[in-house]
This record gives C-alpha cells, structure tokens and sequence, in this order.
C-alpha cells in the first residue's frame, strides 16, 4: 500500500506579467477566507479597485524576484517536495499543490489518485495558523475529496509554530547567513492579518488583542490565534539565537487596505528600529517556508531601502527555510506521524 504527502503552498502567478497576475489575484481574493465581507462587497473591492490597479504594479514586483527557474516560491517549494520524496522513500508519492493557481489542488490529487494511493497525508506549509491560510486549504481539499466516488482518508499535518525541527532549521539558517553580517537588532517580520480574523479565533471571554501582552504566553484561549502563535515562533528562535530581551522584535508586514491589522507593523517599524540608533538590521520572516514576493521583494528590496533612508546602515533579509536538511527531515517525519490509518 502505497502512501501519498500533499505538501501546500499558497501559490503564485504563473509568469510576472499583468494578465497572469490578474488571474492569480483573481482566484486568491476571491477567497470569502481571505477577504472577510459580503459577497457584494468582496465583488466590488476586488473588481472595481483592487483588479484595476494592483496586477500592474504586483506584476513589476514579481519581475524582481523572478529567475531563470520561474516563480521562487514555485521552485524552492519542487525542491522541498523532491528532497522529501527522497527521505520517505518508495513507499509514498509525494505531491505538491498550490491553493492558488498551479500546480492546482484537484490536479495534485488526480496525480494521487492516478498513483493509487490509498493513504494522504496533508501538509498546510503556514508554520501558524490562519483562517485565511490553513483554513482556506483544509476547506478547498475537503470539498474535493468529498467529490470523489472513494473518499480517500486523510490525515493533516497540524501547525508547526513551535516544532523543534522547525525552529531548529530557521536557526540554522539564520546563524550561517549572520556569521559575517554584524547584525545589532533581529526582526522577526510575519506575515500580517486583519485584526478581525484572528478576534474571529479566539476561545476567551472577548480579550483578544484587548492588551500589549495578550499574546506573551500560549494559553488554552489563545491557541489558535496567529498572532500569539507568531510570537511564539519568535520567542522559540530569539532563545536559539541566543538574543538578548532588546535584540529583537515582532513585527507585521503585508497590510492591505485601510481596516485594522494585527500589530506592530513592519514598514513603522524600519524606520523606529533605524531612528533608535539600530544600524544593521537582519529580518527574518518565520511565517514563511519559501522565499517569495513578500520575503525577496518587500523585506529584501523595499524594507531595506526604506530602513537605509530612515538612517540604517544595512538589512540583511535572511532566507527561508526552503529546502534545508533540517526542515526537510521534519516535514517527513511531521508526514509519518500524520499518516492515516489503513481501512
């Protein structure tokens, strides 16, 4: 019996042009997951702004970061699920699928199906957990399992905020890129949500964001909530990387429109962190298992020049986990422990 490993990112435009960006934004924001409001309202931001004006400039940004191997997030998340393949061994078939644009989530599974596996296992790549992300994924592959004339049994790999091999392998990619950088401040920059999303997690009595230190301890009310999780991912690598309680901060990148999202926000943070006297900056973005449009081109080229002009001396945009040793033995073995058992 052969078993199968679905790994999922969320996805990318096929080329850096407008019209395949447009398509990408298209199929992504037309998730009621990400973008929370009525159908209406949803229609009208998307097709009347948000289609009109960003596919040209996400276009010119993707141009940026685009190599000769296309789409980095497409070919450092082949190059995971090659590796992984090879550490599992010929008793699974791995998959990827993107939950957005291609490699597309029902050709992932027809290529599962066609290889007649019996067993998956799903693997999310968020790190934490978000509606938006996790949720969105898990809702789309549950629908088009339930398609199929034989359901398959799936298992899922949970959120890995705080694994060991996962924070392991962030360190160790962390530690190599600063031997000869100088760092004097650490950055952990996650991706950013709206504050509504991650109220919209919490298991309390409404204390959600109520407080600076709702999110400095996981609890049974917090668990979760992206935020908190965020921040503990960036406690489980500062106490790695050995960094003083004043040599690092938490910070949200990627913000969209004019509603409230999850604080301290990254971009305000650049400047505050180079005007408190801060001079080499490096930034790590946990929230992220390949580099991508928002590691490459916001920290890596946007973040940098605006901390430089705010006064700063250097960012240094350290490099995702992608395909290293480390986060490739705890993907399969996250994927072995997932396993379904055998009907």
């Amino acid at each position: 019996m052969k078993s199968g490993l679905l790994l999922v990112n969320l996805g990318t435009p096929d080329a850096p042009t407008t019209p395949a960006v447009r398509r990408y934004l298209a199929e992504f924001l037309s998730d009621p997951r990400v973008i929370d409001i009525n159908p209406v309202g949803r229609w009208l931001l998307l097709h009347a702004i948000i289609l009109r004006t960003r596919p040209k400039k996400s276009a010119e940004a993707y141009r940026k970061v685009w190599t000769e191997r296309g789409s980095p997030l497409l070919f450092h998340s082949q190059d995971l699920a090659q590796n992984v393949a090879e550490r599992l061994g010929p008793g699974w078939h791995v998959e990827l699928g993107m939950r957005y644009g291609s490699p597309s989530l029902p050709d992932a599974l027809a290529r599962l199906e066609a290889a007649a596996v019996e067993r998956i296992v799903v693997f999310p790549l968020y790190p934490q957990y978000a509606s938006s992300s996790t949720g969105s994924t898990l809702e789309r592959l549950y629908a088009l399992a339930a398609e199929r004339p034989v359901v398959p049994a799936l298992g899922v790999v949970g959120d890995c905020y705080d694994a060991p091999g996962f924070l392991d392998a962030v360190t160790a990619v962390a530690n190599d890129e600063l031997a000869g950088f100088g760092a004097d401040h650490v950055l952990f920059s996650f991706h950013g949500l709206p504050e509504r999303q991650v109220k919209a997690t919490d298991f309390g009595d409404e204390r959600c964001l109520s407080s600076a230190t709702c999110c400095d301890a996981m609890t049974p009310d917090n668990r979760s909530c992206y935020r908190a999780q965020s921040f503990a991912t960036a406690r489980g690598l500062a106490a790695r990387m050995g960094l003083a309680a004043d040599g690092w901060t938490v910070g949200f990148q990627s913000r969209l429109g004019r509603t409230p999202w999850i604080k301290p926000y990254t971009d305000e943070l650049l400047i505050t962190l180079a005007q408190r006297g801060v001079r080499r900056l490096a930034v790590l973005c946990p929230s992220f298992v390949a580099d991508c449009l928002e590691t490459l081109e916001e920290i890596g080229m946007r973040a940098r020049e605006s901390f430089i002009g705010a006064g700063g001396e250097d960012l240094l945009a350290i490099p995702c986990v992608n395909s290293h040793p480390l986060w490739v033995d705890l993907v399969a073995d996250l994927a072995r422990r997932a396993l379904p058992p055998a009907v």
